[in-house]
């Protein structure tokens, strides 16, 4: 081979497009930013995933819960973080309600964050105190339409999914009701035990235990259809209010330049974790389906609820 020839394979070699990044990484510890508080759904189930994501990556995913306002200020920690795959956001559909409800956030979901995980989707559930006399949510709604804006619901925020099952199952059965948002999962739950709450579209992975420990008593899934894990319980068609039907996803997101093969190392090594068979079973027993979509695939889902949402909750408070 000629000089011009040796030089020529060389300069292809050294100028050819090479992916660095999949390679490296990681090679430091990940941290997960959560923007709801410790116990809740939106927290019980990444945090699962993560601890088993981690070792598939080789690297430790430490947790941390930054909350306030609906979701927004984790999220806005995530969508402003460098994009090198260090930072990375376990959140819910909520994600996909907080710019109707907040027009003035400081991040754009579809422009600042990348879709990397489906985790799975599941139902809320809607859970009264136990000294309520309802036994279903027909006696619920004689109720709650003699007693007008007396009713009273819980939520982890305006503007979170639980807030939105809550109020499109009130639209839909045609009643008023004061929202009381609380910072996080638990203080509702400590509420509702003190009947100080009349009503709360819990996650399923959170109520599960209190209704089989008869905690709380359980009148409709916020599904259209029933869930797994509460057979006994009915969907929101079979209450006769198909249009109050919400189904909760939670997933892994990123900002919106990091680079593509790292997305698509942890939403691979993603895939492998939720295909096994423990996994598998923890998930369930939280109620919760594995639901491991494409990123792109995940990002029109997203892209079709912002739309939704905009036209659904602009009145909502």
């Amino acid at each position: 081979m000629n000089k011009f020839l040796r030089w020529s394979s060389l300069a292809a070699i050294l100028l050819a497009p090479v992916s660095v990044h999949a390679d490296s990484y990681p090679s430091r510890l990940i941290k997960a930013i959560i923007p709801f508080g410790a116990g809740s759904a939106t927290d019980v189930v990444p945090r699962i995933v993560f601890e088993r994501l981690g070792p598939e990556l080789g690297q430790t995913i430490v947790v941390e819960n930054r909350v306030g306002a609906g979701g927004t200020l984790g999220t806005a920690a995530v969508a402003k973080a460098d994009p090198d795959g260090y930072t990375i956001l376990g959140h819910s559909s909520a994600l996909a309600i907080g710019p109707a409800i907040f027009p003035n956030l400081p991040y754009d979901v579809a422009k600042d964050l990348s879709s990397v995980l489906m985790i799975g989707a599941n139902a809320n559930v809607m859970i009264v105190p136990m000294d309520r006399p309802w036994r279903s949510v027909a006696d619920f709604l004689t109720a709650a339409k003699a007693k007008g804006s007396a009713i009273n619901f819980g939520s982890v925020g305006v503007g979170s999914a639980v807030h939105i099952s809550a109020e499109k199952f009130r639209r839909a059965g045609g009643f008023e009701a004061t929202h009381v948002p609380y910072r996080g999962g638990p203080d509702v739950i400590t509420d509702i035990l003190g009947g100080r709450i009349d009503f709360y579209f819990c996650p399923l992975a959170t109520a599960l235990p209190l209704i089989r420990e008869g905690q709380v008593r359980a009148l409709v899934v916020s599904t259209a259809v029933r869930a797994t894990e509460l057979p006994e319980v009915p969907s929101m068609a079979e209450a006769g209010l198909p249009d109050g039907a919400s189904t909760v996803w939670i997933g892994v997101f990123a900002p919106s330049k990091t680079p593509r093969d790292i997305v698509d190392k942890i939403h691979a090594a993603g895939v492998k974790v939720l295909a096994e068979p423990a996994m598998q079973a923890s998930l369930k027993k939280l109620g919760v389906e594995p639901y491991p979509i494409e990123p792109a695939a995940m990002d029109t889902l997203v892209a079709k609820e912002l739309a939704a949402n905009m036209l659904l909750l602009k009145d909502v408070k």
